[in-house]
């Protein structure tokens, strides 16, 4: 079965579920600040782990002490149940580097 795309409806309710998530555009998005920039660069290593075994890659920003991430399902040209699995992994691991 091929991943459709989710209604704004759905957008709105799973992002309300996702505290500092939001949309923009076909995307959704968040950036999260961080202690330091090792910090930061040990959460994209980790983040990028995530999105090898679940297959599924955001755009990912590293900036001094932050990261940025944007998250849409390309083959499907925007939000899938997939981003938000992905979304929901990520807030999973942030704590775990100091991220907020």
């Amino acid at each position: 079965m091929p991943l459709e795309p989710l209604s704004q409806k759905e957008i709105e309710d799973r992002l309300a579920e996702l505290p500092g998530w939001s949309q923009e555009g076909d995307r959704i998005a968040r950036s999260y600040r961080l202690p330091s920039h090792f910090a930061a660069t040990a959460m994209v290593v980790h983040i990028a782990q995530v999105q090898e075994e679940l297959d599924h890659h955001s755009d990912l920003t590293l900036g001094y002490n932050t990261v940025s991430l944007t998250v849409n399902t390309h083959t499907v040209g925007a939000v899938t149940k997939r981003d938000f699995a992905l979304a929901s992994r990520i807030e999973e691991l942030a704590p775990g580097h100091g991220a907020h």
